[in-house]
């Protein structure tokens, strides 16, 4: 079995920064820490910190059917540059994955392709609960129901099929939360007040906190009826944050939350330089909003940071405000932003590696990953804290080409990723496909 020694490193794991060696054989961890010597493949770590693989839950590939914008492969190799290790990946494709056929074909095409570990969420809709009942939660993430504001057949507003899924499917429940009546209300309202002059900057008042938290809240209590095992996707809004609990663990929580590096990161202060690059559902809103999701990822009402990634292309972002498409490209870059509060003294290495390795394994039940620990799958990355880069054109990796991040210095750099033990990516030029493997679950029950 292949063999390898990162020697000299100070890495990160379960609260602490340590120091020593870390041993790979095969895709395991069979040692951590102290001096390890032996024959094996040699990984020097001085000057860097190594840190678990980042498990992204919430992403977008756009394969099948919308691979114009992306597809599994050229996105599972930008988050590779971006220390991500782990996707889990949304069903609003084309056809959307609201049959086991349809969810399997993701799976076959990620197999082929990906460059690293791998789940997709079956989707529900308001009539294919008897196929989402049929679900392996041993081998899926989890059930995504958009509970508004999506494309085709997607939107699940239906009270009677709600019910039915809460009450009976017993996995993860991931929910998109805005509700339908009000955003419609506020599209005609500005629609009428402001005609062509609509804009970007009208974004967030019209996908609006009152429209995130009446279905927030609906999903909550509709959750606390049933015993639901719910986990509510990229909160927004100072007013959702009461939903959430932080007084017990993780592994007692039925109803867990999630916070996006965009929401984190800008504010509606910066529609007027960025228009519709980042115009997002739900929206970026106020800065208050966002410090006060900052501090509910710190204080644990918050529990996982993910992206959302969804990429399209600059044609479409630059169609008027009406036409555009929501959502934006992250994932290559979604350390960096965490990594800029680090060095601006807001975060911890110890609290980054938390919410964005350690705690999305224990909200999904993963197994053996997401911990620098013997016997788990050996997924890592290294990082050179210091150097300095700044994102451009030429370092761009998604399909789409661009970034929102363009012209931005960051601090902090992916050096390595390994995946199950292999090195599959390495200073900015150096890829391989495949070392990725389907990632499974413990069961909730």
């Amino acid at each position: 079995m292949r063999k390898k020694i990162i020697k000299n490193a100070r890495y990160i794991n379960e609260g602490a920064i340590l120091e020593g060696d870390i041993e790979i054989v095969g895709d395991r961890i069979s040692k951590v820490g102290g001096i390890i010597e032996g024959v094996a493949e040699e990984i020097d770590a001085s000057g860097m910190v190594v840190i678990p693989g980042i498990i992204d839950d919430q992403v977008h590939f756009r394969e099948p059917g919308l691979t114009h914008k992306g597809n599994i492969a050229t996105e599972s190799r930008a988050a590779l540059a971006g220390g991500v290790t782990s996707f889990m990946e949304m069903p609003n494709t084309k056809p959307p994955a609201l049959t086991q056929t349809a969810l399997q074909e993701k799976y076959d095409i990620a197999a082929r392709t990906a460059y690293t570990n791998y789940s997709f969420f079956m989707g529900a809709s308001n009539d294919n609960l008897e196929e989402v009942l049929k679900t392996d939660e041993t081998t899926v993430c989890g059930i995504k129901a958009f509970m508004g504001s999506s494309t085709g057949n997607m939107l699940v507003d239906d009270p009677v099929t709600l019910e039915g899924l809460f009450s009976q499917v017993p996995m993860l429940i991931a929910t998109h939360c805005e509700d339908e009546a009000t955003i419609r209300n506020n599209k005609a309202i500005f629609a009428e007040k402001y005609g062509d002059t609509l804009s970007a900057i009208h974004h967030p008042m019209i996908r609006s906190e009152e429209g995130c938290y009446i279905s927030s809240s609906y999903a909550r209590d509709l959750a606390a009826k049933h015993g639901t095992r719910l986990h509510i996707l990229h909160i927004t809004t100072e007013k959702e944050l009461a939903l959430f609990r932080n007084d017990i663990p993780l592994e007692e929580k039925k109803i867990t939350s999630e916070a996006c590096v965009h929401h984190l990161y800008f504010s509606q202060e910066d529609y007027p330089q960025l228009g519709n690059k980042i115009i997002c559902n739900p929206a970026i809103k106020k800065p208050s909003d966002r410090a006060a999701i900052f501090e509910a990822v710190l204080d644990g009402r918050i529990d996982i940071i993910a992206t959302d990634h969804a990429p399209h292309t600059i044609e479409e972002k630059s169609k008027p405000y009406a036409q555009a498409p929501s959502g934006l490209p992250l994932i290559q870059h979604t350390l960096n932003i965490m990594l800029s509060y680090y060095h601006s003294g807001k975060i911890s290495l110890e609290h980054i590696v938390q919410k964005m390795c350690h705690d999305p394994a224990r909200c999904f039940k993963l197994a053996e990953r997401g911990y620098l620990r013997e016997g788990y799958y050996a997924d890592l990355t290294l990082v050179d804290l210091e150097e300095e880069w700044t994102i451009a054109t030429d370092n761009i990796l998604y399909k789409c080409g661009w970034s929102p991040l363009e012209g931005r210095t960051m601090k902090g750099k992916v050096k390595e990723t390994i995946i199950n033990g292999r090195t599959c990516y390495r200073d900015g030029g150096f890829f391989i496909q495949g070392g990725g493997q389907r990632l499974h679950f413990h069961t909730s029950h």
